[in-house]
């Protein structure tokens, strides 16, 4: 191969071919104008939108007990439900009278196909319920990411005339006009008690004028009807007729007649009135909400407002804020305040602008290097091609259909430095041929010159997509959260392959100068001088033929040692593995969890405790504290279904804080300071309360899981409050908590059926009257009123009268002779223990047991293996000792007690797992590629052994900064092995090309090094340039830590290492 070349490679006659062409120029312009459309049009989110489906299937079993539940509704329907293709788990909850199946479809499939095989598969398996057990039909409801809201918009009032039921009525008008924007999916209200019309009854009162509940019941049904009877003709004209009346408002409800007593000559209608209060307004609370601040707390509703698919969250966003403000004096009431206390399509914004500023500072940056390194014009070129290299990238992103979100732009940032490598390579080439010979004209010489780095540029480029692409096919919720990483970059590389090709050799035609003498040649020349000389002391006692085995060796030594000493540090934790680290987020959680039997109004007064100590600190700008009823969920509550925890003794608090730029801390730091407190006002009052933070890459249902398997749930109960004492007994747990409930009693009317017989009373009446005097009867709705929902007419005690039994068991209830029975002759009343809620996970009943990690490590997975170290194998006490699983649930789970642990560590597991399989794949693929380049089987393993040296940087790097070792580390490592092959290949190039020239051998090694170190540097500083941009980033810390000291140590130790060893392997050959 001789420096004048006869024939070009492909990359020759691509340059040669458009470095003329008038199409060039056209062609850049299209890849800049399909940049700036992706930009306009590409919706924006924070993270990457993970598909997963989880959907519940609800069904109600009226009377019957969680174990009737459990074996007649739960287990046939989790085997049907587990028939389906494309489901991860099943789960189920069996408490008396109801069963939630929980089917989680696997990450990836179509919020449509999952929602339709799974009513086909429902409906078509009916018959698995059995007709007569008395089973309500199933209700499916589905949830996807798309039913996360984006906007919480908190309807609050400092004014003491105004209740939380008027701001509730104000929301739900607001509702409507919310619904109007376009790309609204669904919009609901949280909080504040429902309108209706309450009949208060008075038992001494109905008893006194022989009322029962039933009779109040059959007359307010009858008196709500009005039906046609026909049309009457006349004068040609047809008149509708009606027949009925309608009970349109409580006046109407007070004058019904419910009976009518007194002899034949003085017959007395009994209205209603007479014995009961009719209200009418809002119901009594079953649920409370309300927004804290500094200034104190206020009674308040929330609107959650959730986008449809491929809508760009923020104009969404923006356009209900600018309803909600042309709404105020008219729907909204003056007094009435809006506060905006969730905007995922700002943050979304913010976000994207932020990371979009931080794209052109990298790019300016990789400019300005080349600028000081190769001159103005080169800049010029390389600015303009890595430009366009983005521009077209971002085009191919919206085509695949990513969004804008921190993961794809951040693929795109750390590309950069990669990005660049391909125009550097071909215009420092092009610069160094203008040295070479300064008699030929600039199109003479750039196809020559592309041509030289041609081959190696491209073998470099895919060995990069090589090392990479594999990456893309992560399973689990991971995958779909980093794919943007491989698929974005992979792109760019194949992008700026092309523009190297295309594009710079037509701008450095037209910008650099035509000849090398007027190029400012002596500086180059100083520099390469000097590279040269330190090259050749550097080498020359590696390749010296008597002393060089020696140094080699050492060398060798040297580098092993190294490696070594890098790995240990993750063993003696100066490098702590974690999934992801927490990001900077502007909101967290509080989630309250009392015993079973918690009233809503002492779960409120909990949460009232915790919102006082929040309110202390600085960074909290206002909470929302939801009790009885779920606050807004996220993607976490998403997975770990908090919209189900619409019950009295569960209570979520919603916190925000300040605007990052004006908060030194960081939202986890903030967290962590509270958490204590909190735990302790949980404790404090017998319940759990813990701090959840939205966690930064898949959410789990508990950073630390044990799930307890064995043959008896009873012992399997016992085993899991021994494991909870496991997790209390280790240092740095926090957050923990167990799935079994509280005992607690009830009471059980039992009806006295042979008294009951004897007086003539059916059961039903009995059940039905304690029922309408205890939980309330919905008879009938109010019509004509106006609103969008129902408004009941409900009869029920007084509330004053549910606190004991004695005014349930006054009630009386009508004999078939028409007699009236207190309840009381006809029940006997027993206490017993309340049943307990039954966990099924993939067809197996489990006890879960649940933890997080606090402290200096704060990495789930070091705390699960210090429980570890404390259950495995530990005696029991129902026998034997307990099992461990790690991957699957046991394969025997009646030959014993056993416990599967979950949580952060399965999805860890995985991702790593998938992530070292990518890491292998990426390394076969680079070796195929470089000896199907190099026609040799050896030359490869030369070009892949600085590979290792990745770890030498890599580890003293997080080491240094105190960083986890995350997954965006291990992304870092992935890429790196790519960069560094690339540097690889360039120097075996050049030594190829120099001996095939007629160089000496020895003098070719020294040679590749001393020449290429320009190139390679520029590189390498130039991607170290990319990932500086991503350190601020608590993420994508660990990516750029990886980046910038890998590529630092291992191009350093490249420069030497290849040659060496190139040296070493080929010195035979060529002596």
């Amino acid at each position: 191969m001789s420096a004048e070349r006869t024939s070009l490679g492909i990359s020759g006659r691509i340059a040669a071919a458009f470095q003329a062409s008038r199409m060039t120029p056209l062609l850049a312009l299209v890849a800049l104008l399909m940049g700036i459309f992706a930009t306009l049009v590409t919706p924006r989110e924070e993270e990457p939108q993970i598909d997963v489906t989880m959907a519940d299937v609800l069904v109600a079993f009226p009377g019957a007990s969680a174990k009737d539940v459990e074996n007649l509704v739960a287990r046939p329907g989790e085997q049907v439900l587990s028939r389906m293709h494309g489901v991860e788990h099943v789960y189920s909850m069996s408490r008396p009278g109801m069963a939630v199946i929980t089917v989680q479809f696997d990450v990836g499939v179509k919020y449509n196909d999952a929602v339709l095989r799974l009513h086909d598969t429902v409906i078509s398996h009916r018959d698995w319920l059995a007709p007569n057990l008395g089973v309500m039909e199933p209700v499916i409801k589905p949830r996807g990411i798309d039913d996360v809201p984006i906007l919480g918009l908190t309807f609050w009032t400092a004014d003491p005339a105004r209740s939380a039921y008027d701001l509730q009525q104000v929301a739900r008008a607001v509702e409507i006009e919310l619904k109007r924007i376009k790309g609204t999916r669904d919009v609901s209200t949280l909080g504040g008690p429902d309108h209706a019309i309450r009949v208060l009854m008075d038992a001494e009162r109905m008893n006194a004028f022989g009322v029962t509940p039933q009779d109040i019941a059959g007359a307010l049904k009858v008196s709500n009807a009005l039906q046609s009877s026909g049309n009457l003709t006349a004068g040609n004209r047809e008149v509708l007729v009606q027949t009925g009346t309608y009970l349109e408002s409580a006046a109407d409800v007070k004058r019904l007649v419910v009976a009518v007593r007194g002899d034949e000559k003085s017959r007395k209608p009994i209205y209603l009135s007479d014995v009961a209060e009719v209200q009418d307004g809002p119901d009594q609370p079953k649920r409370y909400a309300w927004f804290g601040s500094k200034d104190g707390e206020f009674p308040a509703v929330t609107i959650q407002l959730s986008k449809q698919p491929g809508v760009n969250a923020a104009d969404v966003a923006s356009g209900a804020i600018a309803r909600i403000e042309a709404l105020k004096n008219t729907v909204i009431p003056e007094g009435v305040e809006v506060t905006v206390t969730r905007n995922y399509g700002e943050t979304a914004t913010e976000k994207a602008q932020k990371l979009i500023g931080k794209l052109i500072f990298a790019t300016a940056f990789v400019v300005a290097l080349v600028f000081f390194a190769l001159g103005r014009r080169e800049a010029v070129i390389v600015g303009v091609a890595v430009t366009l290299t983005l521009a077209a990238t971002l085009f191919a992103s919206w085509a695949w259909g990513f969004t804008l979100n921190r993961v794809s732009l951040f693929a795109l940032i750390f590309s950069i430095g990669i990005l660049v490598d391909d125009a550097i390579v071909v215009v420092e080439n092009i610069h160094r041929w203008q040295g070479l010979y300064p008699e030929k004209t600039l199109l003479d010489i750039i196809p020559g010159a592309v041509d030289e780095v041609g081959g190696p540029t491209i073998l470099a480029t895919l060995t990069v997509i090589a090392a990479l692409l594999p990456m893309a096919f992560v399973s689990g919720l991971m995958g779909p959260y980093m794919s943007p990483i491989p698929i974005n970059s992979s792109m760019g590389m194949a992008l700026s392959l092309a523009i190297a090709f295309v594009v710079t050799p037509w701008l450095a035609a037209r910008l650099m100068k035509s000849h090398g003498a007027g190029h400012g040649q002596h500086q180059p020349s100083k520099l390469d001088a000097r590279l040269d000389s330190t090259f050749r002391k550097l080498l020359t006692p590696f390749l010296d033929p008597l002393k060089g085995g020696a140094a080699r060796v050492k060398l060798a030594i040297a580098i092993v040692l190294l490696i070594a000493g890098s790995v240990s540090l993750a063993y003696f934790q100066l490098v702590v593995l974690k999934m992801l680290p927490f990001d900077n987020k502007s909101e967290f959680q509080v989630v309250v969890d009392l015993p079973v039997g918690t009233p809503v109004e002492e779960t409120a007064r909990v949460l009232r405790e915790i919102g006082a100590e929040l309110a202390k600190e600085t960074d909290v700008v206002n909470y929302q504290a939801y009790a009885g009823t779920a606050s807004p969920i996220n993607f976490n509550g998403l997975v770990r279904q908090y919209y189900l925890r619409a019950v009295p003794e569960k209570g979520d608090i919603q916190v925000n804080l300040a605007d990052k730029k004006h908060r030194s801390r960081q939202s986890h730091e903030i967290a962590v300071s509270v958490r204590e407190r909190i735990e302790a006002i949980g404790k404090k009052n017998g319940g759990v309360a813990k701090v959840v933070e939205v966690p930064p890459g898949p959410p789990v249902m508990s950073p630390i899981v044990a799930e307890v398997y064995g043959p008896d749930y009873a012992g399997q109960m016992a085993v899991g409050k021994q494991v909870r004492a496991a997790f209390e007994q280790t240092a740095d747990i926090v957050a923990i908590d167990d799935y079994i409930e509280a005992d607690s009693r009830k009471f059980v009317l039992h009806v006295l059926q042979s008294k009951a017989a004897q007086l003539g009373v059916a059961q039903s009446d009995i059940v039905e009257v304690v029922g309408m005097g205890l939980a309330g009867m919905d008879v009938t709705p109010a019509r004509n009123t106006e609103s969008k929902f129902e408004i009941p007419v409900r009869v029920v005690l007084p509330a004053e009268k549910q606190s004991t039994l004695d005014a349930l068991l006054k009630l009386r209830v009508r004999s078939r002779e028409g007699r009236l029975v207190p309840v009381s002759e006809l029940v006997e009343v027993r206490d017993v223990a309340r049943e307990k809620a039954i966990y099924h996970k993939d067809l197996l009943p489990v006890v879960y047991v649940v933890g997080d990690m606090g402290g200096k490590l704060d990495s789930p997975l070091y705390g699960m293996f210090d429980i570890r170290s404390k259950v495995n194998g530990m005696a029991l006490k129902e026998g034997g000792t307990l099992g461990e699983w790690f991957i699957r649930q046991p394969s025997d789970p009646y030959a014993g007690y056993s416990v599967k642990w979950d949580g952060e560590w399965q999805v860890t597991y995985e991702t790593f797992r998938d992530m070292g399989i990518a890491y292998a794949v990426g390394l076969i693929l680079i070796y195929l590629l470089v000896v199907a380049h190099f026609g040799s089987y050896l030359v490869p393993l030369i070009i892949m052994a600085p590979i290792p040296l990745t770890i030498i940087g890599v580890m003293p790097g997080h080491a240094l900064f105190g960083s986890q070792f995350t997954a965006t580390s291990m992304i870092g490592m992935i890429a790196l092995a790519g960069i560094i092959v690339r540097n690889s290949i360039l120097l075996v190039d050049f030594i190829k090309q120099q001996v095939a020239a007629g160089m000496n051998f020895h003098d070719a090694v020294i040679q590749s090094a001393a020449v290429r170190a320009k190139p390679i540097a520029l590189t390498a500083l130039a991607a170290m340039l990319g990932a500086l941009f991503i350190l601020d980033d608590p993420i994508f810390n660990g990516l750029a830590l990886a980046l910038i000291f890998g590529i630092l140590v291992s191009t350093l130790l490249t420069l030497v290492v290849i040659p060496v060893l190139y040296f070493s392997a080929f010195r035979k050959e060529h002596q």
